[in-house]
C-alpha cells in the first residue's frame, strides 16, 4: 500500500479563509467525518499520560481538553474527569463509555476560572493555525487550572524518529497530514476517502515559549515522546490564592 503523501498547508488555495474557517475546514469537519474510524485506532493510552494521572492525589478534579473518544478518562479510578471536544462524534463515543464529555471550543471553555486540580490537553494545540490562536488556546487550559496545579500539554514534533511512520520536511511546519478511510472489500460502493487534517508541527523549544508566554506558568518538565514534544507545568500562585470551591461545570 503506498502512503499519502503529506502536503504543505501553503498548497492549497485557503487565503479566502478566515483562520476559524480554515480550522472548520480541515480539523473541525474532518473530524466529525472519520469520527468513527479514527475512534478504533485510538485505545492504547502514552505512558507518560498515564504517569501522569496515575500521579495525582485522590479526589483530585481535572479536565482532558481535545478529549476525543475519552480514552483518558477512565484511566485513574481514584479522580475525577470532565472530557471536552469540538467533535460532537468524538463526544458521543466517549459519552457511549461512561464518560463525562461537553462539546465545545478549546478558545472558549464553558468552566469557570481556576476550576480544576489538573487540566491535560494531548495532541490538539497543533490543530490552531496561527501563533495568537495556538496562545488562545493554553491560555484558556491555565486559566481554568488553579493556582498551583499542574498542565500537561502535547503536540507533534517537527522533528521525527528514525522509526517514525511519517517524515517531515523540516523548512515547512505548517502541513496536511492525511486520513485515510480504506475502500470496503466487500462493497465496491464504497470506495477509499482521503481527508486532509492540518497540522502546525512543532520545532524544539516552539511549546515551551508558548507556554512561558502566558506569564503565569513554570515548566517543571519538558521533553521528546513517541514524535511528540511535551510539556509538564504548573501555574504560578501562592497557595494561598487557590480557589478551594469545586468545580461548576
Amino acid at each position: 500500500m503506498s502512503i499519502t503523501p503529506i502536503k504543505a498547508f501553503t498548497e492549497h488555495d485557503t487565503t479566502s479563509l478566515t483562520d476559524d474557517k480554515k480550522e472548520q475546514k480541515y480539523v473541525h469537519d474532518v473530524y466529525q467525518a472519520i469520527a468513527p474510524h479514527f475512534s478504533q485506532t485510538r485505545y492504547k493510552p502514552w505512558p507518560v499520560v498515564e504517569q501522569f494521572l496515575n500521579s495525582l492525589d485522590i479526589g483530585s478534579i481535572g479536565a482532558d481538553i481535545g478529549c476525543g473518544n475519552g480514552k483518558y478518562l477512565g484511566i485513574n479510578k481514584n479522580i475525577y474527569m470532565v472530557g471536552s471536544d469540538r467533535s460532537s462524534k468524538l463526544i458521543e463515543i466517549s459519552v457511549s463509555r461512561g464518560h463525562e464529555g461537553i462539546i465545545c471550543d478549546a478558545l472558549n471553555l464553558p468552566f469557570r476560572s481556576e476550576c480544576f486540580d489538573f487540566v491535560i490537553s494531548i495532541a490538539v494545540i497543533h490543530h490552531f493555525t496561527t501563533f495568537e490562536r495556538r496562545l488562545a488556546a493554553i491560555k484558556e487550559l491555565f486559566r481554568i487550572a488553579r493556582p498551583g496545579s499542574y498542565i500537561l500539554i502535547y503536540v507533534w514534533a517537527l522533528e521525527q524518529s528514525n522509526e517514525a511512520r511519517r517524515k517531515f520536511d523540516k523548512e515547512q511546519q505548517d502541513v496536511f497530514v492525511p486520513w485515510v478511510i480504506p475502500a470496503d472489500k466487500n462493497n465496491q460502493d464504497k470506495k477509499e476517502i482521503i481527508y486532509n487534517r492540518y497540522y502546525h508541527l512543532f520545532k524544539k523549544g516552539e511549546l515551551d515559549e508558548l507556554i512561558e508566554s502566558t506569564g503565569i506558568a513554570q515548566i517543571v518538565k519538558t521533553d521528546y515522546d513517541k514524535d511528540n514534544w511535551y510539556v509538564i507545568a504548573r501555574k504560578e500562585g501562592s497557595e494561598n490564592e487557590i480557589d478551594k470551591k469545586c468545580c461548576d461545570c
